[in-house]
C-alpha cells in the first residue's frame, strides 16, 4: 500500500441555520462561541495531517458551509494555503442559496474552490416549506447567477425527489428549471426516511404514505430528461454534462472526481466533528459533537469516535459495493488491481443472484447493476460486504 500523501480531502462544516425535516446528517445551530472555537479546532486538525495531505480534491460538506462568515472563511482559508493543502485540481464547497453572498462567492473563487454544489432540493415553494428549508424558489436563481458573476464555471445543483406532496408535474417542472439554467452537474436524490429525522416520525404515525410507483416514475423521468439535454448519468444519482465522444466506460467531463474518489475505494483525510476518513485501509470517524471535537482537538488529539483497519476482504467487499454506485460498475481486472480480489470468484453467487432478478448485468469482462437496479444500488451493494473475521 502506497506511503504517497493522500490526495482527497473533505471537511465537515457541521453548523446550519435550520434542522430540514429529512435530514439525519450531524449538525448544529451556529453560536459565535462555538463556530469560532470550530474554526480554530479545524485549522489545528488540518496541521495534524498536512503533511500527508497533497491534495488533488477537497470537499467541504455539510452542515452549510456557506453559513461561516467572511472573517472565518479567510482564517481557513490562509491556514490551508500557509500548510500547501490548497490548489487542488478539483475543489467543491456546498452552499445554500440562502447564506450566498457576492463577496463570500468572490472569496472563495479568488481562494481557489472552483466547484460549487448549491442545494436547491425543490423549486416548489410548498416542498421548500415542507422540508424546513430556508431558502426560497427567487433565492435559487439570484445565488446562482451571483455565482456565475464571481466566475464559477462548474456548478452542482442537488435536486430531491419523493418528497411527501410532490406529484409527477411538480417534479417535471423542477427539472426543467434547472436543467434550463445549465448547471454543469445535477445531483438528485430519493428522499430517504431515516429514523430521528421529522419525516421518518410523520411517516410512522401515518401522516403520509409513500407511492413507490410514482418514485420509480419521477426516477426514470429524471434519467430520460437529464441524459436528452446533454448530461451523462455516471453514478445512481449524478449527472454531468460532456464534450461528447464518451465510451462505454468513461466518466463525463464535469463528473465529481472527489466523489469517484470514494466510490472506487481510495484514500481520504477527513476533518471536522463526524466526518470519516479512509486512510491506507485504516477508517475512521470523528466523534459527532462539536463540543468535544474542539475538546479533543485543543489537547493536541485526533478527534476519533473509531479508527479501525480493516482486513482486505472486508476492504474488498466496501469498495465492491460503493463501486456499483456508478453505471460502469466494475471491470474485473480492474476490480483486481483495486482490491487484489476477484469479483468472479468471491462474489459469484452474489452477482448471479442480481442477475436473475434483472437487477444486475455480468459480461466477459465485468458486472454492473441494470438500471433497473441503480435505485436499489444500497440494498444491491450491501450483499458484497463482508464481516471482517478480526474486528
Amino acid at each position: 500500500m502506497s506511503d504517497d500523501p493522500i490526495q482527497s480531502l473533505y471537511v465537515h462544516v457541521p453548523f446550519c441555520a435550520h434542522k430540514c425535516e429529512y435530514c439525519a446528517f450531524y449538525s448544529k445551530l451556529p453560536t459565535n462561541d462555538l463556530v469560532g472555537r470550530y474554526v480554530d479546532a479545524l485549522i489545528r486538525e488540518m496541521e495534524m495531517i498536512a503533511e500527508d495531505c497533497a491534495a488533488q480534491t477537497i470537499f467541504f460538506g455539510g452542515g452549510t458551509p456557506s453559513l461561516l462568515s467572511l472573517k472565518q472563511w479567510r482564517k481557513i482559508l490562509g491556514a490551508m494555503k500557509r500548510l500547501g493543502l490548497d490548489g487542488a485540481d478539483e475543489w467543491t464547497v456546498e452552499c445554500n442559496p440562502a447564506t450566498v453572498s457576492t463577496d463570500k462567492a468572490m472569496l472563495l473563487r479568488d481562494a481557489g474552490v472552483n466547484r460549487i454544489s448549491m442545494g436547491v432540493q425543490s423549486l416548489d415553494e410548498s416542498l421548500l416549506d415542507r422540508l424546513g428549508r430556508i431558502h426560497s424558489r427567487k433565492q435559487v436563481f439570484k445565488s446562482y447567477e451571483i455565482l456565475r458573476s464571481a466566475g464559477f464555471e462548474n456548478i452542482n445543483l442537488d435536486l430531491m425527489f419523493g418528497i411527501p406532496g410532490q406529484d409527477h408535474d411538480i417534479w417535471e417542472r423542477t427539472l426543467t428549471e434547472a436543467i434550463n439554467l445549465s448547471p454543469e452537474h445535477l445531483s438528485s436524490y430519493e428522499v430517504i426516511y431515516e429514523e430521528d429525522t421529522p419525516l421518518f416520525e410523520q411517516l410512522k404515525a401515518g401522516q403520509f404514505e409513500v407511492d413507490e410507483d410514482l418514485v420509480e416514475t419521477m426516477y426514470e423521468r429524471l434519467v430520460e430528461l437529464a441524459e436528452s439535454n446533454g448530461y451523462r448519468q455516471y453514478e445512481v444519482a449524478n449527472f454531468a454534462s460532456h464534450n461528447g465522444n464518451l465510451g462505454e466506460d468513461d466518466n463525463p467531463d464535469k463528473a465529481c472526481r472527489h466523489n469517484i474518489n470514494y466510490w472506487r475505494g481510495a484514500s481520504f483525510h477527513g476533518l471536522g466533528p463526524s466526518a470519516t476518513g479512509y486512510v491506507r485501509g485504516k477508517r475512521s470517524k470523528n466523534w459527532a459533537n462539536t463540543q468535544l471535537y474542539c475538546d479533543l482537538i485543543e489537547q493536541g488529539k485526533r478527534a476519533f469516535d473509531f479508527n479501525e483497519e480493516l482486513s482486505p476482504l472486508a476492504r474488498a467487499g466496501e469498495t465492491a459495493a460503493f463501486g456499483l454506485r456508478m453505471n460502469r460498475g466494475w471491470r474485473f481486472d480492474e476490480f483486481d488491481a483495486a482490491t487484489g480480489f476477484d469479483l468472479r470468484h468471491e462474489w459469484a453467487p452474489e452477482m448471479e443472484e442480481l442477475c436473475d432478478r434483472g437487477l444486475g448485468l455480468q459480461t466477459a469482462n465485468g458486472f454492473r447493476l441494470s438500471t433497473r437496479g441503480h435505485r436499489l444500488a444500497d440494498a444491491a451493494g450491501s450483499s458484497f460486504l463482508r464481516i471482517d473475521p478480526n474486528p
